[in-house]
């Protein structure tokens, strides 16, 4: 077997990118990318990200780049169906405890930039995945276009209906290995359609002349709609509309885990005439986005127990889906790229035990904190488009009751999270809240002892070796002293 083990990725979004960019950088694992569709159109609304992932890209040198594109969230306010305010929720005041600012951009800008960071080779286009196969010796990817790759572990990266999460469930269900709440579908809750306008006039929309963030959430009254509705960077108006199903919908809705522009007539003749909080209707930024940008799906929740078996493992959606929280679920699927690449990164060979070891060890890093994440999620998503009567009084007690104290708290406690590359140098702690430790590298630390000791015995002589090698050396020594 070769010495460096080499990792099939389905699926490139946030998470399979992230995946792959970690592993671009820690040098000594290959890997290919292989997604379903033909080429990646940039679906998607408004995203937020904070503590919890940007120190990891604090550690890739992306923070600055990821910052351009994005404004800074003040607030969150909540209306009601009337344009009345219901509610102002803290956010950018909270940057002195927890470190960093709520970045807010459009979601199809930070796919673009991760995707930027992986060479271009390395993602195979046009590849559905029909089945997967694995034995002692390593995996096998079956594709509908009939191509059959090879590789030492499989990373399952392909969304709420994985397929490599179906494959590895019927052969497990075949050996009567699969625990029985995973055997039951997907709650299925919601449908959502969302988009980004193309540039809008500042005079217009007065709030886009503002250097930071505009976050609204509008609740009807008496009708399962919510929306969003965000500023992002470019004079640009990111909105998602989310609709609540009756049980009769639920058990009508039909699969779709594809983020497409299927469908959309409908559910845009029902909320076209809602007002927004910044002017105009949603049917005004419906029709000022392009329509074959406009996406529609299905939106579920779900924790499985079944995360890895043997070489296979999932990451984001396909092992853990939660309700719309502005991208909440794609911090999720990258903190498992992170643990997942950390674990990667200290096998010591690509043995068949050192690979079930390392996929064990993830699941045991990531499942009690993916579990929080789905269950807060969840809950804000209920709080924020929930329409039956105990969500509702639910809404009026959290929104009205509850003092500021409280929501602060809970905000800076979220922010406590944040892995980061064990391969790399941290990044600084900032902020005053309390950092969760997460398990060391063993590996790295031996690095930098070997790397400080070579330093120490390298002769003044050593300043004729080639100019290539002395900066790269100097380069690691450099790192080395700064952890």
């Amino acid at each position: 077997m070769p010495k460096n083990p080499k990792v099939l990725i389905v699926g490139a979004g946030l998470g399979g990118l992230t995946l792959a960019m970690l592993l671009e950088r820690m040098g000594d694992v290959d890997y290919e990318i292989f997604e379903r569709s033909v080429s990646l159109k940039p679906y998607g609304a408004g995203m937020i990200i904070g503590p919890n992932i940007l120190p990891v890209f604090e550690q890739l040198g992306l923070l600055e780049e990821i910052t351009k594109v994005s404004f800074p969230r003040k607030s969150m306010d909540i209306y009601s169906e009337d344009l009345t305010l219901i509610s102002s929720m803290l956010q950018g005041e909270l940057k002195e405890n927890i470190g960093y600012d709520s970045l807010l951009f459009s979601r199809p800008h930070l796919h673009k930039l991760l995707l930027s960071k992986i060479p271009p080779e390395k993602i195979k286009y046009g590849k559905k995945v029909l089945s997967v196969g694995q034995s002692e010796y390593g995996v096998l990817l079956r594709c509908s276009d009939k191509s059959v790759h090879e590789g030492d572990i499989l990373v399952g990266a392909d969304g709420a209906y994985s397929a490599v999460r179906q494959s590895m469930y019927e052969r497990l269900l075949k050996e009567k290995k699969l625990p029985k709440i995973d055997t039951m579908s997907l709650n299925v809750g919601y449908t959502c359609m969302v988009g980004t306008t193309l540039p809008q006039d500042p005079e217009v929309y007065n709030v886009l002349k503002d250097d930071f963030s505009h976050f609204a959430v509008v609740i009807a009254d008496g009708k399962p709609h919510s929306w969003t509705i965000i500023t992002v960077p470019g004079n640009r108006i990111a909105w998602g509309v989310v609709i609540q199903l009756s049980p009769e919908e639920k058990d009508a809705a039909f699969r779709n885990s594809e983020w497409g522009p299927e469908s959309l007539g409908a559910t845009i003749s029902q909320v076209e005439h809602h007002k927004v909080p910044y002017g105009g209707t949603l049917g005004d930024l419906i029709n000022a986005t392009p329509r074959e940008l406009i996406s529609k799906v299905y939106l579920e929740e779900k924790l499985f127990e079944t995360w890895n078996n043997n070489r296979v493992c999932l990451i984001g959606d396909a092992c853990h889906k939660m309700l719309p929280s502005a991208g909440q679920g794609a911090i999720n699927a990258m903190q498992d790229a992170v643990v997942l690449a950390n674990c990667f990164y200290e096998m010591r060979s690509n043995s068949h035990d050192n690979i079930k070891a390392a996929l064990k060890d993830y699941k045991k890093q990531r499942y009690a904190h993916a579990k929080q994440q789905v269950e807060n999620s969840n809950a804000a998503g209920k709080l924020l488009y929930g329409q039956n009567r105990f969500e509702k009084f639910m809404r009026k007690a959290v929104l009205a009751w509850l003092p500021k104290s409280f929501e602060k708290n809970n905000l800076t406690k979220a922010g406590s999270y944040r892995p980061q590359a064990s391969f790399l140098p941290q990044a600084p702690i900032r902020g005053t809240v309390p950092v969760l430790p997460q398990k060391p590298s063993k590996r790295y630390q031996e690095e930098l002892k070997r790397l400080q000791q070579e330093s120490k015995n390298t002769p003044a002589s050593a300043a004729a070796a080639p100019v290539a090698q002395e900066s790269k050396e100097s380069e690691q020594v450099e790192e080395a002293k700064a952890i």
